[in-house]
C-alpha cells in the first residue's frame, strides 16, 4: 500500500512539472515560414558571353610569282614590317637576260616596221603616178600592218619580261607582323612552292564568334529601338589567362547565312590592339577568347534572385504568394542569368511576391507564412 501511494505521488509530481513545458510548445500544422521578395523593375547592364577567335583584319600569304633561287631574306621572323618593305629577293640574272632579248626583238620589229612604211610610201607614189599596180600597193599595205602588229607583240613580250623581273623582289603589301619563313635562302621557289611567309595586320583586330539564331533574334528585338545590335551592344574580351581586356570594341558585321550544322550565325566585331611602350600587343591572330556582349545602355528588366527559380520537366517556375498567403506555381521564361540573379522575360509582373528562401517547405496550393527579405542589388554577368 505504501509502495503504491509513493508511486502515485511521484507520477503526480512529474505531470505538474511537465505542464509548463508542454504549454510552451507550439502547436503542429501551422503554415511554414518562407522568405519572400517583391518583384520590381530595375535597370541592368545585360551581358552575354560567347566563345570567339581573334582574326587580323588583313592577312597576306607571300608567294613566289616566278621560279628562281631564293637569294636573300631581308627581315627577321616575327618583326613588324611596313607596306612596301622589301622582304625577299630572288635570282635576277636570268630575267635580266630575258629582258635584253625582248628589247632586241622590239628593235628588230621596229626596223621591220620602218622598212614596211618605206615600201608602202614608194608603192603608193608609184600607184599615183600610174607606173605602179594596185596589187603592189595592197601587198605593201599588208606588210606594213603585219610589221606594226609584230612590233606590238614584241613590246608586250618585253612588258611580260619586265613584270617577271619585278616579281624577283617580294615586297610587303600591308603594314603588319611577318611570321615564320617556310623556305630558306638557296632553295628554288616557284608559284607551286606555297606560302613563303605570312604578314598579318596588328591594329585593329577582328573577333568572330557564333551566336545561336534564337539568341540573336532575341537580341535584335531587345535592341531594335536603339538601331539594332550593332548600335545597342558593345564588345568586351576575356583573354585566355582570365584577364579582362582593357579596351572596348564594336560590332560591325552579322553574317548573311545560318550555319546548318549548328543553327548559329557568325558575328564580327572590331577592337583596337595598340602596342605598349615595349612594342608588345595583347591580341594575336587566331587567339581564342571569350567575347562579352554588353548593352550600351542599361535595360529595364525584372530581376529576381536566382535561388527563387526552380526547374522541373516542364521548365522553369517560381512560387508566387497570393493575397491569401497561398503559394502558387508560376511558369517563367528566364533571360540572362548569373550565379545570383536571373532576369525574367515572361511570367511575372511588377508587384508579384515570390518565395526565395524556404522553397523546399512550400507545397503548391498550400498556405505559407511570408517573411520579407531585404532587397538585393541586381548585377549583370
Amino acid at each position: 500500500m505504501r509502495r503504491s501511494f509513493r508511486g502515485l505521488v511521484a507520477a503526480c509530481c512529474l505531470i505538474v512539472l511537465a505542464a509548463p513545458a508542454l504549454a510552451q510548445m507550439p502547436g503542429g500544422g501551422g503554415p511554414p515560414a518562407v522568405g519572400v521578395v517583391t518583384v520590381q523593375e530595375t535597370e541592368l547592364t545585360e551581358t552575354t558571353e560567347f566563345n570567339g577567335r581573334i582574326e587580323a583584319t588583313d592577312r597576306v600569304n607571300l608567294v613566289a610569282r616566278v621560279s628562281a633561287f631564293l637569294e636573300e631574306q631581308l627581315f627577321v621572323e616575327g618583326a613588324d614590317v611596313k607596306s612596301g618593305d622589301l622582304l625577299f629577293r630572288l635570282e635576277r640574272p636570268p630575267y635580266e637576260a630575258d629582258i635584253e632579248a625582248k628589247e632586241a626583238a622590239v628593235a628588230q620589229a621596229q626596223a621591220q616596221l620602218d622598212n614596211a612604211n618605206t615600201a608602202f610610201d614608194r608603192a603608193d607614189q608609184l600607184r599615183k603616178s600610174g607606173s605602179g599596180s594596185q596589187s603592189a600597193l595592197d601587198n605593201a599595205l599588208a606588210a606594213q600592218r603585219t610589221a606594226a602588229a609584230q612590233l606590238r607583240a614584241a613590246r608586250a613580250a618585253l612588258r611580260v619580261s619586265q613584270i617577271n623581273l619585278d616579281y624577283t623582289e617580294i615586297h610587303s603589301p600591308i603594314d603588319g607582323r611577318i611570321g615564320r619563313v617556310s623556305a630558306t635562302v638557296g632553295n628554288v621557289v616557284s608559284p607551286t612552292t606555297g606560302t613563303l611567309a605570312t604578314v598579318v595586320s596588328q591594329d585593329p583586330m577582328h573577333v568572330t564568334f557564333p551566336v545561336p539564331t534564337r539568341q540573336l533574334v532575341e537580341l535584335q528585338q531587345r535592341h531594335a529601338a536603339e538601331g539594332g545590335v550593332s548600335k545597342g551592344l558593345r564588345l568586351r574580351l576575356r583573354l585566355p589567362d582570365g584577364r579582362a581586356y582593357h579596351l572596348v570594341g564594336t560590332l560591325d558585321f552579322v553574317d548573311v547565312s545560318v550555319a546548318a550544322a549548328t543553327d548559329s550565325i557568325t558575328l564580327r566585331g572590331s577592337i583596337a590592339n595598340p602596342a605598349d611602350e615595349n612594342g608588345r600587343r595583347e591580341l594575336f591572330n587566331d587567339e581564342f577568347v571569350r567575347v562579352i556582349l554588353e548593352s550600351v545602355t542599361a535595360q529595364k528588366v525584372l530581376a529576381i534572385p536566382r535561388a527563387a527559380v526552380l526547374t522541373d520537366q516542364q521548365g522553369n517556375f517560381v512560387y508566387v504568394v497570393n493575397a491569401e498567403k497561398v503559394a502558387e506555381v508560376r511558369r517563367v521564361r528566364i533571360g540572362q542569368s548569373s550565379a545570383g540573379t536571373a532576369t525574367v522575360v515572361d511570367g511575372l509582373v511588377v508587384g508579384d511576391t515570390i518565395v526565395v528562401e524556404g522553397v523546399q517547405r512550400v507545397r503548391p496550393g498550400a498556405p505559407v507564412t511570408p517573411e520579407p527579405l531585404p532587397a538585393q542589388p541586381a548585377t549583370g554577368g
